[in-house]
């Protein structure tokens, strides 16, 4: 058998379940028999059946001596629904094929070990690179209790985010700007600085004309809760909350001003004045909020960095030259030597006519 054009068929399966099933992983498993698909599935939400029984059941009986391709380990406890180890092993099926362990540190390979003692041959690591990338959230999420957090922006050719007055409206061209509302729909949450939205005065919903996105979490770093209460990340319809993350003098002073539905005044501790983001990203992750998208704006920027909370930067390059004066990427104090600068790895480009996308992973000094 061909194991990994069969497990691509798989986690195809698997992307389809991106934005709805967190904070669960998104899973698709195929049914094999006798060299053909006889049955396939994946994760739809949260709380829904897992892949591998959505496979089985569409492969009913022919899933007897048949070969099953998952993208995760199977699952080997009770949950919000059974084991899929033992709707396997009632299936009859004789050889999982997967393609990652579970990154769980509390799973420790229950799930494979079981299939393996009940006498069905199990096979991993097929097509691992690209599983592990579809679930990067998942994975962080279950060793730390924290969120993957990417760093989403878009810049001119001379790192410019703004001009001088603060206009972005717009660097990147509409492409760009539809897969930016995809990674909204990818992402638990959004964060932005109580700049952009004093700028801006952004929406910060998902708008994808080809499906009904899912709306992120909207996170607003507000120190000193100065958000205007007619905003529209307060006053939209919207079914995901906004959360205002502020300091406690202020929850104090201010927070009753702030009782729209769907708003909530979040108290987080201080560095340097400002909110300490490692520690804002600590209690998201104990929100079962699973991953971030930061949209900026600079400050924010800088200090997500600083504060060694970036997983992933996504920057969109648009063939424009500001100038002269504008906003950067990153506002504030920087290394003085270039040998202090933040690497970055695994890059990956992808254009939208005109826009290069350059993608890479942050490596934590």
């Amino acid at each position: 058998m061909n194991h990994e054009y069969y497990m691509k068929q798989a986690i195809a399966l698997a992307e389809k379940g991106i934005g709805y099933t967190s904070p669960n992983p998104m899973v698709g498993a195929v049914v094999v028999k006798e060299d053909r698909v006889v049955g396939q599935g994946y994760h739809k939400a949260c709380g829904e059946a897992h892949a591998e029984v959505n496979a089985l059941k569409d492969a009913g009986d022919q899933a007897k001596d048949a070969t099953i391709y998952v993208t995760l380990e199977p699952c080997n406890h009770t949950g919000k629904t059974p084991p899929c180890t033992l709707a396997i092993l009632k299936a009859g099926i004789t050889k999982v094929v997967m393609a990652m362990s579970d990154p769980n540190p509390n799973v420790d390979g229950e799930g494979a070990d079981f299939l393996k003692n009940n006498g069905i041959s199990v096979i991993s690591g097929i097509c691992e690179k690209e599983a592990k990338s579809l679930n990067q959230a998942f994975c962080k999420f279950v060793r730390t209790k924290k969120p993957f957090v990417t760093m989403k922006y878009a810049a001119t050719m001379d790192g410019r985010i703004a001009t001088q007055n603060g206009d972005a409206r717009w660097i990147s061209n509409e492409k760009s700007r539809h897969y930016v509302h995809q990674m909204r729909h990818a992402n638990d949450a959004i964060l932005v600085g109580i700049g952009t939205v004093k700028n801006d005065n952004p929406s910060l919903t998902t708008r994808l004309p080809e499906k009904i996105g899912k709306d992120p979490v909207r996170i607003i770093v507000d120190t000193h809760l100065r958000i205007d209460s007619d905003a529209k990340v307060l006053t939209q319809d919207s079914h995901a909350e906004t959360i205002i993350a502020c300091a406690e003098d202020a929850a104090n002073n201010r927070g009753h001003m702030f009782q729209q539905e769907k708003t909530k005044i979040l108290p987080v501790a201080l560095k340097d004045n400002c909110i300490d983001l490692d520690v804002l990203i600590t209690v998201l992750g104990q929100m079962n909020i699973t991953s971030v998208l930061i949209e900026g704006g600079s400050h924010i920027h800088s200090s997500a960095i600083k504060a060694g909370i970036v997983d992933q930067v996504c920057c969109f390059i648009a063939p424009k030259i500001l100038g002269g004066n504008g906003y950067s990427v990153c506002q504030g104090d920087a290394p003085m030597e270039m040998k202090n600068a933040v690497p970055v790895s695994n890059i990956s480009i992808q254009r939208f006519d005109d826009d290069i996308m350059i993608q890479g992973m942050i490596i934590q000094k």
